[in-house]
């Protein structure tokens, strides 16, 4: 039963930041936190061995450290980046290059979908709904957790922990 549980936390964390991020432009600090704890415990249940580990956990502080610079630069939220990089400390190194390309090519669909939005005026009826008003919005930001989180759920199964679990 906790072999079940623990295939779904990440890609429910996931799929939270993404609705969270779309629907209010803030992931929770909480969904951070608890993606570290789950992946800690998950480490003891697999009993992962400290040295791999200790690789995940630099995965996660280097781009905790590379998404601290960039949301200093202002090019991406606090959220975005304590998303990034938890997201990173379940993927690992192997998989961080495909997470960042992910991320990147989904991240600019996504933005010139909602510059799209912006550009072309939206019915009134469209813009009733509140989320899409604030998508909308010509200086509004864009909404990159979802990116993240959706990157995240395409890279995960095939990652270590995942193949640890589902062999279990």
């Amino acid at each position: 039963m906790f072999d079940s549980l623990a295939l779904l936390v990440f890609p429910l964390l996931m799929i939270f930041a993404a609705l969270a991020d779309l629907f209010t432009m803030t992931i929770p600090n909480r969904v951070s936190l608890v993606l570290i704890a789950a992946y800690l415990l998950l480490a003891l249940y697999l009993r992962l061995p400290l040295a791999t580990v200790g690789l995940h956990v630099s995965c996660g502080l280097a781009m905790l450290a590379l998404t601290f610079m960039m949301f200093q630069m202002g090019w991406i939220g606090g959220g975005d980046a304590k998303l990034a990089a938890a997201t990173a400390l379940w993927l690992g190194w192997p998989a961080l290059f495909e997470y960042g390309l992910a991320a990147s090519l989904i991240g600019g669909a996504l933005t010139i979908a909602i510059l799209a939005l912006r550009h072309y005026d939206p019915p009134e009826k469209l813009l009733s709904v509140g989320f899409i008003a604030k998508l909308a919005e010509k200086n509004g930001g864009v909404p990159y957790g979802i990116a993240l989180a959706l990157a995240g759920l395409v890279i995960y199964p095939h990652t270590g922990v995942w193949t640890g679990l589902a062999h279990l």
